[in-house]
């Protein structure tokens, strides 16, 4: 599929009522990962993820008509402003707006029927926001699902499988691994020759019968920091278009895409916990030698990764770390390890984290639909 194929055309709202949608939407953690795009939100490299199920955002779209639609009340300038508020934990965020304005400017070409409208948009995490766990991802898959709700009480005819494609390509011009957060368990971002139907314009499930050691899989994020990262995701991607190890990472990392390809098909531990270690120091490598460099792992992360590598090298259990753009660690390890991984979690692993704080996530299915009563 192309862009064109997303743009909505002779559509009609007139049996449109004022109403709301409500997603709730889960984050996602990158197993090879993406760092570097061009516009608009095109990977420079593949990347696969785990969907995750306990991280999630919950948004709620509240739309009504414009009162003022007659053409000789309304200036032209006026009709085409997109009117929104937004509502993050129930404060009103007007620091958010101008990210969502870019969204919805980006989007309004392949969703005309959002100048038709005001919006009232009510978030929450079930998660810190902006600590590493892709609050992004999560918040801009579940505004994208709502606003696909829309277009779908105007054209009822859409299928399931087009709905899905679309909310995920609307979702990935929020924020490129949103697009990875409308279904699960394992999904893929970016075209690559050995995934069928892989695309840059959205996400696709993992197209192979996944082996069953990766059923269940278990994700314990240990929240080491959980303020908002000093650098963020966006200036991070920027900073990769002069870094002079761009070409390299993005040819490792596509590589990883084939080599984690086969890993979860055939189910062997130990390369999945070599591929998935390595991506992740490689992602940090990438901002600690970018110009101007800057480090997102605090000492206690360090902490968490030598604490791990020492209880694997004991015990061969199958525990791996991840880290997505942030400080926290993501715990990764079979469900028929659970027991033995959550007690070392516990008596080692807690006191690195801020006021203890962790999450138990699981891998997951996608997103909610949930009905306003």
């Amino acid at each position: 599929m192309t862009e064109t194929d997303f743009i909505l055309k002779d559509f009609s709202i007139e049996n449109i009522n004022n109403g709301s949608f409500t997603w709730k939407t889960p984050s996602n953690i990158a197993l090879v990962k993406y760092w570097g795009k061009q516009e608009p939100q095109i990977p420079e490299n593949a990347s696969i993820s785990f969907t995750l199920d306990a991280c999630f955002t919950l948004t709620t779209l509240e739309y009504s008509l414009k009162q003022t639609r007659h053409a000789e009340l309304v200036s032209a300038s006026h009709e085409n402003n997109l009117n929104f508020e937004i509502y993050f934990e129930g404060e009103k965020k007007e620091d958010f707006k101008p990210k969502i304005a870019t969204f919805f400017k980006r989007i309004e070409q392949y969703v005309p029927f959002l100048k038709e409208f005001e919006f009232v948009i009510k978030s929450q995490n079930s998660f810190p926001h902006s600590s590493g766990i892709a609050s992004s991802a999560s918040g801009m898959g579940a505004l994208a699902l709502c606003v696909m709700s829309l277009e779908k009480a105007i054209n009822p005819v859409m299928t399931n499988e087009y709905f899905n494609k679309k909310a995920s390509f609307l979702a990935r011009l929020g924020s490129g691994s949103a697009c990875r957060s409308i279904e699960g368990p394992l999904i893929v971002w970016g075209n690559h020759p050995e995934i069928e139907g892989s695309s840059d314009l959205f996400g696709v499930k993992f197209p192979h019968k996944i082996h069953d050691n990766f059923k269940n899989y278990q994700d314990t994020i240990l929240l080491v920091d959980e303020g908002e990262k000093q650098v963020s995701s966006t200036v991070g991607h920027q900073l990769m278009y002069d870094h002079p190890f761009a070409k390299q990472r993005f040819q490792q990392a596509n590589e990883n895409i084939l080599n984690i390809s086969k890993v979860l098909q055939t189910g062997d531990l130990s390369a999945f916990i070599a591929i998935v270690e390595s991506e992740a120091l490689s992602l940090h490598a990438m901002m600690m030698t970018s110009n101007p460099y800057f480090i997102l792992m605090k000492p206690n992360t360090l902490k968490i990764i030598n604490e791990i590598w020492e209880f694997r090298a004991q015990t061969n259990a199958n525990i791996c770390f991840t880290l997505d753009a942030g400080a926290n660690v993501h715990v990764l390890f079979p469900e028929n390890e659970k027991e033995t991984v959550n007690n070392f979690i516990k008596s080692n692993l807690i006191q690195f984290c801020q006021e203890n704080h962790y999450i138990c996530d699981i891998i997951g299915e996608g997103t909610t639909s949930i009905v306003n009563l």
